[in-house]
């Protein structure tokens, strides 16, 4: 079968990138636009971005939305992390496919049958115990950790289930701890896609509005909510210049990911080169032996 790109595959791939990027690069645009309507271009204009700055109910928001998601994107990976391993070294175990099911059910269940669960447990609970004392950012933060450490499983168990094993069980029989071949063997092997669970957990508690408008309180709304409360209202400048900073970041943030992640496999392929050199200049020198 002849490989390549055909005129066919071109022309697909160009309409699959105008698809989903033009509209972004048109909001990029219309950003800096002098007048108040958005499909009306009136001149270049940077006023929008200082009348977001002083906004700051979208400031407050976008603070509150960095800080869930930086605290359920990090206890997510550490969740995850420890349920990946024990789904992917432990072997079969009583109760392996209830932990299974459990850790991968947000993957597939809809959003909205799990912002209402989340929301009768946190009012019984609240009626039983006391805890937690209405909705906020507590609540937040355990409902985003809730569907976000099902995609950190995923991905550290996949990562686990593919590592050579060889690796840790020379450590230990170098005399290493257990706990020492983690730190030293595992966790910088897995890392990579440690740091890959974390910006998946990141962007999906960051970009969350359903959940989140079931167990968000008074004085709690993140930033999805506030756009979404503008939004429907008519679509203001501002929230061009807001969605503008926001693709930057996430720009950012995808091309310094991608950056260390291919840094950190030169540094795996070097080494393992190194290793396999130094293990057939050992065979070389025992049969000369």
């Amino acid at each position: 079968m002849k490989q390549g790109i055909t005129v066919f595959r071109a022309i697909v791939l160009t309409l699959g990138f105008a698809f989903l990027y033009i509209p972004i690069a048109s909001l990029i645009v219309y950003s800096f636009n002098e007048s108040r309507l958005v499909t009306v271009w009136g001149g270049f204009s940077t006023k929008w971005y200082g009348a977001l700055f002083r906004n700051e109910q979208i400031l407050n928001a976008a603070w509150l939305s960095i800080k869930v998601a930086v605290l359920s994107a990090t206890l997510a990976v550490v969740l995850g992390t420890l349920a990946g391993m024990v789904l992917a070294r432990f072997g079969p175990f009583k109760g392996r496919t209830l932990l299974s099911g459990l850790t991968t059910a947000p993957l597939v269940m809809p959003e909205v049958i799990t912002g209402l669960s989340l929301l009768l447990l946190f009012v019984t609970m609240e009626q039983l115990i006391g805890w937690p004392a209405g909705r906020g950012m507590t609540t937040i933060v355990i409902s985003h950790i809730t569907f976000t450490m099902a995609f950190v499983t995923v991905v550290v168990q996949s990562r686990l289930s593919q590592m050579d094993d060889s690796l840790e069980e020379a450590a230990m029989d170098l005399g290493a701890r257990p706990h020492k071949v983690f730190f030293l063997i595992t966790l910088p092997i897995i890392f990579p896609a440690l740091l890959s669970g974390w910006l998946l957990a990141f962007t999906l508690s960051l970009d969350d509005l359903v959940i989140t408008s079931f167990v968000a309180g008074p004085g709690s709304s993140t930033l999805p909510m506030v756009i979404f409360s503008k939004v429907r209202l008519g679509v203001s400048p501002d929230i061009n210049a807001l969605a503008t900073i926001l693709v930057v970041i996430v720009a950012i943030g995808a091309l310094v990911a991608g950056i260390f992640t291919a840094r950190q496999k030169k540094i795996r392929d070097r080494d393992a080169q190194m290793a396999l050199a130094a293990n057939q200049q050992m065979i070389e020198s025992l049969k000369k032996g």
